[in-house]
């Protein structure tokens, strides 16, 4: 099995062609970046309003755990009988996958700063959105990008339900190969897979370990902060 799902990824012909690995493989990314994006632009300033102001934090947890224990397929079958076959029902159910993920970084990124440093900050006269955006956001980024980080890879091992729906991506492959009995096909698709997460995972683990400020680097590698 092993050599027959290498035969299968390595054979140029397979690679080739609207329906070829490089062609489902750029949509799986893009339906990746797409929900990321989507998930981001609702839950980055619900999550930061929740952590600056300190109020309704209950909510977090509560829409944390609620959206987390609904089903994927189920969703995806859910909103294809809503709204018919194609790409939008599986992208609005990975959207809702990748919210808990991103609003619990946006939160916790402002909830863990320091209200030491923001009152010091705010005597100095600082006005809110210099508080916002000179403090909080760069001292929660790195949380916020580890939200990003989690919310992708289950985005991207969850994608391959897309193509349940009619849609493309590298889950086109392990359909088709399910229902043909091509198994190397679906290992091949599967190794696909895993492959672009780990190198989408070691991409945003560089990016969030950037992002960390050079002070919080330095107080982290003192001996005192043991």
């Amino acid at each position: 099995m092993i050599a027959e799902t290498l035969a299968w990824l390595t054979d140029p012909g397979h690679w080739e062609g609207t329906g070829g690995i490089a062609r489902r493989s750029l949509e799986h990314l893009q339906y990746t970046g797409t929900v990321i994006l989507i998930a981001l632009i609702i839950a980055v300033p619900f999550g930061w309003w929740i952590g600056h102001t300190r109020r309704f934090s209950g909510i977090v947890v509560g829409v944390s755990a609620a959206a987390r224990a609904l089903p994927t397929l189920g969703l995806i079958t859910l909103f294809a009988v809503l709204m018919g076959i194609g790409v939008v029902p599986p992208l609005a159910a990975l959207v809702i996958l990748a919210i808990p993920s991103v609003l619990a970084g946006a939160f916790s990124g402002f909830d863990t700063v320091d209200p030491r440093v923001v009152d010091a900050a705010r005597a100095q006269g600082f006005t809110t959105a210099q508080i916002v955006t000179r403090i909080e956001i760069p001292l929660g980024l790195p949380l916020l990008l580890g939200g990003i980080r989690t919310a992708t890879l289950q985005v991207m091992s969850t994608a391959t339900l897309a193509a349940y729906v009619g849609a493309g991506g590298l889950g086109r492959f392990v359909f088709l190969g399910l229902n043909t009995q091509q198994y190397a096909m679906m290992l091949g698709a599967s190794v696909m897979v895993i492959v672009l997460t780990l190198l989408i995972d070691l991409a945003l683990a560089g990016v969030q370990r950037a992002a960390v400020p050079h002070g919080q680097r330095l107080a982290a590698a003192s001996p005192d902060s043991a």
